[in-house]
């Protein structure tokens, strides 16, 4: 298996994580504070990162530092508002909000860095956008706060992705991740310092299991592979594969919290899967295929 391959089923695997994150959120959390959850789970992710890469310190300099920095900011808001959005709505359904963030990077790519970007990439976000659609809007046509936390939040993981595959062009991006975890600490520490009612010690296990998983699958794995597979995928391709979670995110919901699977959830799952798989497709070989077999 070549290393692109290699990668690419590491980050399906850290999108189920992602997709099981959801569900352990909304149970963990609960009457706490968002912000207090968000900083012990950077703060555990931080510290077991920089046991993992203390031998990559001698190679972090001043420059590998602002690059984190600058991928923590986007980074820490969209983890934020996804936490805020999972308090008013379904785990299930903000999983599959988040998703959206796969019609926003080419968007973006386009507006800011002028990128031709590939057709099939369009419609795999178009479908993905249909599936969204169906998930989301209701039958007078109105959304949730929870999802409109969530969609703001996708805006921010889109930044936070086109970013680490500009960085990982022209740095070893290994050399941010500790930064960029401190970064989001300080961050979150900052936000739950001035929120009045934050919680600094629940006498909740749940809060504290949910802590430990989110920290090291949710978060150091998942960033780390795909700040690392970012060097081989697109943030298009990236941001295709983090469909998968939702599906994840749903199943899991369904058996932790016993959430119901309704038809929108099964019909608008399903078009995100297709289009992950158009995102796959060579079209190429495709067409080259179709005119030989006429």
């Amino acid at each position: 298996m070549d290393r692109k391959n290699l990668f690419l089923m590491l980050l399906i695997l850290g999108t189920a994580f992602w997709g099981i994150s959801f569900p352990i959120v909304k149970l963990a959390i609960g009457q706490f504070s968002s912000s207090t959850f968000l900083f012990y789970r950077f703060l555990t992710a931080s510290l077991v990162l920089s046991l993992i890469f203390a031998g990559q310190f001698k190679k972090t300099d001043w420059k590998s530092v602002k690059v984190g920095i600058s991928l923590a900011i986007p980074l820490t808001f969209g983890i934020y508002m996804q936490t805020l959005g999972i308090r008013h709505t379904s785990a299930s359904q903000c999983a599959f909000v988040a998703g959206m963030c796969v019609v926003i990077v080419p968007v973006l790519k386009m507006i800011f860095y002028k990128d031709n970007v590939p057709i099939k990439v369009w419609l795999a976000a178009l479908v993905a956008l249909a599936g969204l659609f169906v998930i989301c809007i209701k039958e007078n046509f109105s959304v949730n706060i929870g999802d409109l936390y969530t969609l703001t939040g996708a805006l921010g993981f889109a930044i936070y992705l086109i970013k680490v595959e500009h960085h990982s062009k022209n740095l070893n991006v290994i050399t941010t991740i500790v930064p960029m975890f401190t970064t989001c600490t300080l961050i979150t520490a900052f936000l739950s310092i001035i929120h009045s009612n934050a919680d600094w010690m629940p006498q909740s296990n749940i809060f504290w299991m949910g802590i430990a998983y989110c920290a090291l699958f949710s978060t150091a794995y998942m960033y780390t592979i795909s700040n690392l597979c970012q060097r081989y995928l697109s943030a298009e391709r990236v941001s295709i594969i983090y469909l998968f979670e939702p599906i994840f995110g749903a199943v899991a919901a369904f058996f932790i919290l016993g959430e119901i699977l309704s038809w929108r959830l099964v019909l608008g799952g399903s078009l995100i899967f297709a289009a992950t798989l158009i995102s796959e497709l060579k079209l190429s070989k495709f067409s080259l295929l179709l005119k030989r077999s006429l």
